[in-house]
């Protein structure tokens, strides 16, 4: 394919399929906005508009991938999630991916339920499992925070690539004569470059909100850190 772009263009993926995500879309946003009505409060409210307001706004600027001959931007799940949750990371993303396919023509607007599976939906989800889980194990300092939004975003980029590969496999109007392996790895490459700048956006962002104000940062209110059980007292001569 001349290009990698994680936007897919109209005509890229066949109608049925494309079809079939913009359905499985549309029910997987209503969940969201069902389950992140009960996370919206003073804080989350405003602070949506905002995450949603520097995603768009960052993600119209590029960085180019020298050694893979693309550029990259940031896509956003991992910044959401962390900043917002993972039910109001994702509309705050699919709100952005909308407004660029209606507006600047950035993806197919017949191919919008296969971008927002890829970017909003996959890339949030995936970013938010392992904030849930590096939180659980690295110090809540600025460097394991850092860590932990800069790993999130990179493997969210890449799950996000390898949704698309999934949904070519699926329908896609190239016929690329059975070398989808090579599509996955070269995807999966690209976008690993990607996932670093991404990253390192995220780290940067997330560590300068929490050290302001932590209380915005959804993760740190939300994932409480383990606490040791408390030590039972043995009863003497008990066995």
């Amino acid at each position: 394919m001349d290009t990698l772009a994680m936007h897919i263009s109209n005509g890229i993926i066949n109608g049925p399929v494309a079809a079939i995500f913009a359905a499985l879309t549309l029910a997987a946003l209503a969940f969201c906005v069902m389950r992140g009505r009960a996370d919206l409060d003073d804080r989350l409210a405003p602070m949506a508009g905002l995450v949603a307001a520097f995603i768009f706004a960052v993600q119209m600027l590029n960085f180019p991938i020298f050694t893979a001959g693309v550029s990259g931007h940031l896509l956003g799940g991992a910044l959401a999630a962390m900043l917002v949750g993972p039910w109001v990371g994702a509309l705050c993303v699919a709100v952005v991916l909308i407004v660029q396919a209606l507006v600047f023509g950035d993806g197919g607007v017949a191919m919008l339920g296969l971008n927002i599976t890829n970017m909003a939906l996959l890339g949030t989800a995936a970013a938010y499992l392992l904030i849930a889980l590096l939180l659980r194990v690295l110090p809540r300092t600025p460097a394991g925070l850092a860590v932990t939004a800069f790993v999130s975003a990179l493997v969210s980029v890449v799950v996000a690539s390898q949704g698309f590969v999934l949904q070519y496999w699926l329908g896609g109007t190239t016929d690329l004569g059975g070398n989808l392996t090579g599509l996955a790895g070269t995807m999966a490459f690209a976008h690993l470059l990607i996932g670093i700048g991404e990253g390192l956006i995220t780290a940067t962002t997330v560590v300068t909100v929490a050290k302001v104000r932590p209380d915005l940062v959804y993760a740190l209110r939300a994932l409480k850190p383990v606490t040791p059980a408390p030590a039972v007292p043995v009863a003497g001569g008990a066995r």
